[in-house]
């Protein structure tokens, strides 16, 4: 079965988090949820969901989805050697990118992160920030350098999207692709074939 983690951190953008992880509970993978305490704060400010109880919900679908604590740094993705097949972090705050593009592990989160780094493992940030400082492209650049996928949370509009689920789709179905997860969150480019 494979191996996910998902983070989300307190940075806007909660339903982007949502999207993706609905669609991964509808398959048979096992599903490490990492949340930061703003992360936890901010998902239920911006959508009324408390965490714990939609993992119980999660949990009635068909894969096997762990809610971590993020100061358990005994927790199995905190090594290496526990092999997980990918990690995404979405939203993604500027501070989180910072700590894992520095290497500052003192949380479940940035450690799980930074063990898929050393361990070439494929990690997407999705990062939900606007205007960008010199310092953010910075410390994305030295990620991106690393192997790490950067996917802003920028939707796309050529499906012309009509419903706010629809523009979460297209950034969900992003990141799902980035994870090698198949997915039909978003109406894929096809190309104009009028002659």
């Amino acid at each position: 079965m494979k191996r996910i983690i998902v983070g989300i951190t307190g940075a806007s953008g909660s339903a982007y988090f949502l999207r993706v992880m609905e669609t991964l509970a509808q398959q048979e993978l096992e599903i490490h949820v990492i949340a930061s305490e703003q992360g936890r704060k901010v998902l239920t400010y911006e959508t009324g969901v408390i965490l714990e109880e939609q993992t119980q919900l999660w949990n009635k679908s068909k894969a096997d989805i762990i809610l971590e604590d993020n100061e358990n740094l005994f927790s199995p993705v905190a090594s290496g050697s526990y092999r997980c097949d990918a990690m995404a972090v979405l939203p993604c705050s500027m501070s989180t990118v910072a700590e894992i593009a520095c290497g500052i592990t003192k949380t479940l989160l940035t450690r799980a992160a930074d063990v898929m780094i050393k361990e070439r493992r494929k990690l997407v940030l999705v990062p939900r920030e606007t205007p960008l400082s010199t310092l953010h492209l910075r410390r994305m650049t030295e990620l991106s350098e690393l192997g790490v996928t950067i996917l802003p949370a920028m939707p796309g509009f050529y499906g012309h999207p009509q419903t706010l689920d629809e523009i979460l789709g297209f950034v969900a179905g992003k990141v799902l692709d980035s994870l090698e997860i198949e997915n039909n969150c978003y109406q894929r480019w096809e190309g104009n074939h009028e002659k």
